[in-house]
């Protein structure tokens, strides 16, 4: 299985999965709002990251009057493992390259 390419647009949908609780799930539109994408861009990373193990995603099954469920997405173990050592790892070659502005 093999690494999604790490684009900008890649690394803010993991960092919000990252950054997800049970509290408060990551679903479609609050990752493009948090992402600050377009959901022509977030659902195809989701569909990626799904495709190769990092994320899960389940429907919401609480009531929802006036609007459709949400689908929910969460990173797998194995995800959230990748996920934070590759964006520790591109941080470190940023760091070492002396590019200033963290992961982005």
């Amino acid at each position: 299985m093999t690494a999604p390419r790490l684009t900008k647009p890649t690394i803010a949908v993991l960092e919000v999965l990252l950054a997800a609780t049970d509290d408060a799930p990551a679903w479609g539109l609050s990752i493009c709002r948090d992402a600050d994408l377009g959901s022509g861009t977030v659902y195809p990373i989701l569909d990626r990251l799904l495709e190769r193990g990092w994320v899960a995603s389940y429907d919401e099954t609480e009531p929802h009057p006036g609007r459709p469920a949400r689908r929910y997405y969460e990173l797998t173990g194995t995800g959230r493992a990748q996920a934070g050592a590759a964006l520790e790892a591109r941080r470190a070659r940023r760091s070492r390259f002396g590019l200033a502005g963290g992961i982005a």
